[in-house]
Protein backbone atom coordinates (compact mmCIF):
# COMPACT_ATOMS: atom_id res chain seq x y z
CA UNK A 1 0.00 0.00 0.00
CA UNK A 2 1.47 3.35 -1.34
CA UNK A 3 1.74 6.04 1.10
CA UNK A 4 -1.03 8.14 -1.02
CA UNK A 5 -3.42 5.64 -0.24
CA UNK A 6 -3.56 5.74 3.13
CA UNK A 7 -3.09 9.16 3.81
CA UNK A 8 -6.58 10.30 2.40
CA UNK A 9 -7.83 9.41 5.59
CA UNK A 10 -6.23 12.23 7.56
CA UNK A 11 -5.43 15.64 7.98
CA UNK A 12 -2.21 16.17 7.57
CA UNK A 13 -0.36 19.61 8.48
CA UNK A 14 2.97 20.68 8.23
CA UNK A 15 4.04 22.77 10.61
CA UNK A 16 6.83 25.31 8.82
CA UNK A 17 7.16 28.27 6.79
CA UNK A 18 9.71 26.80 4.68
CA UNK A 19 8.62 27.41 0.89
CA UNK A 20 11.22 24.50 0.41
CA UNK A 21 9.75 22.06 3.14
CA UNK A 22 6.45 22.59 1.07
CA UNK A 23 7.64 22.08 -2.09
CA UNK A 24 8.98 18.94 -1.35
CA UNK A 25 6.50 17.28 0.71
CA UNK A 26 4.22 18.51 -2.59
CA UNK A 27 6.43 15.89 -4.43
CA UNK A 28 5.19 13.02 -2.22
CA UNK A 29 1.67 13.56 -3.68
CA UNK A 30 -0.45 13.76 -0.80
CA UNK A 31 -2.86 15.92 0.56
CA UNK A 32 -1.71 18.05 3.38
CA UNK A 33 -1.86 22.02 4.27
CA UNK A 34 0.25 24.45 6.17
CA UNK A 35 0.10 26.23 9.66
CA UNK A 36 2.83 28.62 10.80
CA UNK A 37 3.02 29.86 14.44
CA UNK A 38 5.72 32.05 15.32
CA UNK A 39 5.80 31.89 18.89
CA UNK A 40 7.65 28.52 19.61
CA UNK A 41 11.00 28.78 21.04
CA UNK A 42 13.96 27.63 19.58
CA UNK A 43 16.38 27.19 22.04
CA UNK A 44 17.66 24.47 23.30
CA UNK A 45 20.37 22.76 25.85
CA UNK A 46 23.95 23.52 25.12
CA UNK A 47 24.33 19.66 26.82
CA UNK A 48 23.11 17.71 23.49
CA UNK A 49 25.26 16.66 20.84
CA UNK A 50 25.35 17.52 17.02
CA UNK A 51 22.96 14.76 15.98
CA UNK A 52 20.41 15.34 19.12
CA UNK A 53 19.39 19.25 18.27
CA UNK A 54 17.77 19.00 15.71
CA UNK A 55 15.54 16.32 16.90
CA UNK A 56 15.14 18.00 19.83
CA UNK A 57 14.09 21.00 18.03
CA UNK A 58 11.60 19.37 15.83
CA UNK A 59 9.81 17.48 18.44
CA UNK A 60 9.48 21.23 20.37
CA UNK A 61 8.40 22.58 17.49
CA UNK A 62 5.34 20.25 17.25
CA UNK A 63 4.51 20.74 21.02
CA UNK A 64 3.19 24.15 19.97
CA UNK A 65 0.46 22.35 17.79
CA UNK A 66 -1.04 20.18 20.46
CA UNK A 67 -3.92 21.89 20.00
CA UNK A 68 -4.80 21.04 16.78
CA UNK A 69 -4.52 16.95 16.76
CA UNK A 70 -7.65 15.25 17.19
CA UNK A 71 -8.50 11.35 16.21
CA UNK A 72 -7.05 11.90 12.61
CA UNK A 73 -4.77 15.10 12.38
CA UNK A 74 -0.91 14.06 11.94
CA UNK A 75 1.30 17.25 12.57
CA UNK A 76 4.98 17.02 10.64
CA UNK A 77 7.30 19.55 12.00
CA UNK A 78 11.36 19.40 11.46
CA UNK A 79 14.21 21.53 11.71
CA UNK A 80 17.99 21.85 9.82
CA UNK A 81 20.85 22.59 11.38
CA UNK A 82 24.17 22.91 9.67
CA UNK A 83 27.11 21.80 11.69
CA UNK A 84 30.90 23.05 10.68
CA UNK A 85 34.32 23.29 13.05
CA UNK A 86 32.35 21.89 16.07
CA UNK A 87 29.89 23.92 16.22
CA UNK A 88 26.25 25.17 14.86
CA UNK A 89 25.87 27.64 11.92
CA UNK A 90 23.03 29.58 12.05
CA UNK A 91 20.91 31.38 9.93
CA UNK A 92 22.98 34.85 9.27
CA UNK A 93 21.52 38.24 10.22
CA UNK A 94 22.47 40.08 7.38
CA UNK A 95 24.40 39.59 4.07
CA UNK A 96 27.88 40.30 5.70
CA UNK A 97 27.94 37.67 8.00
CA UNK A 98 26.27 35.36 5.31
CA UNK A 99 29.38 36.40 3.40
CA UNK A 100 31.71 35.14 6.77
CA UNK A 101 29.96 32.30 7.10
CA UNK A 102 30.45 30.70 3.12
CA UNK A 103 33.83 32.04 3.63
CA UNK A 104 34.27 29.42 6.40
CA UNK A 105 32.60 26.32 4.79
CA UNK A 106 35.06 27.23 1.10
CA UNK A 107 37.01 24.26 0.68
CA UNK A 108 35.57 22.13 3.47
CA UNK A 109 33.05 19.73 4.28
CA UNK A 110 30.62 20.14 6.69
CA UNK A 111 27.24 18.47 7.94
CA UNK A 112 23.99 18.72 7.83
CA UNK A 113 21.33 17.28 9.79
CA UNK A 114 17.26 17.26 9.52
CA UNK A 115 15.32 16.11 12.72
CA UNK A 116 11.66 15.42 11.94
CA UNK A 117 8.62 14.91 14.46
CA UNK A 118 5.88 13.11 13.32
CA UNK A 119 3.01 13.25 15.68
CA UNK A 120 -1.17 12.36 16.21
CA UNK A 121 -3.05 12.56 19.11
CA UNK A 122 -1.63 8.93 20.49
CA UNK A 123 1.85 8.36 18.76
CA UNK A 124 4.74 10.08 17.95
CA UNK A 125 7.94 9.31 15.62
CA UNK A 126 11.05 11.34 15.93
CA UNK A 127 13.84 10.81 13.21
CA UNK A 128 16.82 12.66 11.41
CA UNK A 129 19.08 12.34 8.37
CA UNK A 130 22.80 13.53 7.86
CA UNK A 131 24.14 14.73 4.87
CA UNK A 132 27.94 15.35 4.45
CA UNK A 133 28.70 18.70 2.11
CA UNK A 134 31.70 19.11 0.41
CA UNK A 135 32.63 23.11 -1.15
CA UNK A 136 35.37 23.62 -3.26
CA UNK A 137 37.58 26.86 -2.62
CA UNK A 138 34.81 29.75 -3.66
CA UNK A 139 36.61 32.70 -4.78
CA UNK A 140 35.27 36.16 -2.84
CA UNK A 141 33.43 37.50 -5.86
CA UNK A 142 31.75 34.21 -6.02
CA UNK A 143 30.90 34.70 -2.65
CA UNK A 144 29.74 38.52 -2.44
CA UNK A 145 28.14 37.99 -5.95
CA UNK A 146 25.52 34.98 -4.07
CA UNK A 147 25.07 36.41 -0.66
CA UNK A 148 23.98 39.86 -2.25
CA UNK A 149 22.05 38.42 -5.41
CA UNK A 150 19.90 35.44 -3.54
CA UNK A 151 19.57 37.35 0.07
CA UNK A 152 19.98 33.62 1.66
CA UNK A 153 19.44 34.99 5.25
CA UNK A 154 16.58 32.21 5.98
CA UNK A 155 18.71 29.35 5.31
CA UNK A 156 20.83 27.93 8.04
CA UNK A 157 24.43 28.19 6.92
CA UNK A 158 23.87 30.99 4.39
CA UNK A 159 23.20 28.87 1.29
CA UNK A 160 20.55 26.86 -0.72
CA UNK A 161 22.02 23.88 -2.40
CA UNK A 162 19.09 24.34 -4.82
CA UNK A 163 20.13 28.01 -6.24
CA UNK A 164 23.26 29.18 -7.86
CA UNK A 165 25.76 28.19 -5.21
CA UNK A 166 24.71 24.90 -4.88
CA UNK A 167 25.43 24.77 -9.09
CA UNK A 168 28.87 26.13 -9.32
CA UNK A 169 29.97 25.25 -5.73
CA UNK A 170 29.35 21.69 -4.78
CA UNK A 171 31.96 19.29 -5.32
CA UNK A 172 30.10 15.84 -3.48
CA UNK A 173 27.36 15.16 -1.21
CA UNK A 174 27.45 11.87 1.11
CA UNK A 175 23.76 11.44 1.68
CA UNK A 176 20.03 12.83 0.95
CA UNK A 177 20.59 16.07 -1.53
CA UNK A 178 16.65 16.81 -0.10
CA UNK A 179 18.13 17.03 3.36
CA UNK A 180 20.03 19.40 2.55
CA UNK A 181 17.18 21.28 1.13
CA UNK A 182 15.37 21.09 4.30
CA UNK A 183 13.42 17.32 4.37
CA UNK A 184 14.88 14.28 3.92
CA UNK A 185 11.91 12.93 1.92
CA UNK A 186 12.58 9.43 0.99
CA UNK A 187 13.08 8.81 4.78
CA UNK A 188 9.76 11.21 5.61
CA UNK A 189 8.05 8.76 2.98
CA UNK A 190 8.61 5.79 4.58
CA UNK A 191 8.67 7.00 8.37
CA UNK A 192 4.92 8.39 7.75
CA UNK A 193 3.81 5.43 5.64
CA UNK A 194 4.70 3.03 8.59
CA UNK A 195 3.16 5.88 11.01
CA UNK A 196 -0.32 5.80 9.56
CA UNK A 197 -0.53 1.81 8.86
CA UNK A 198 0.07 1.96 12.79
CA UNK A 199 -2.74 4.71 13.51
CA UNK A 200 -5.03 2.49 11.48
CA UNK A 201 -4.19 -0.74 14.10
Amino acid sequence: MILNEIAGDYRIILASQSPRRKMLMEGLDIQFEVIVRNNIDENYPDTLTMEEIPVFLADRKSEGYLDLLNSNTIIITADTIVWHNDKVVGKPENTEEAKKILMSLSGSSHIVITGVCIRSEKNKKVFSSISEVLFRKLTSEEISYYAETYKPLDKAGAYGIQEWIGYIGIESIKGSFYNVMGLPVQTLYTELQQFLIHEKH
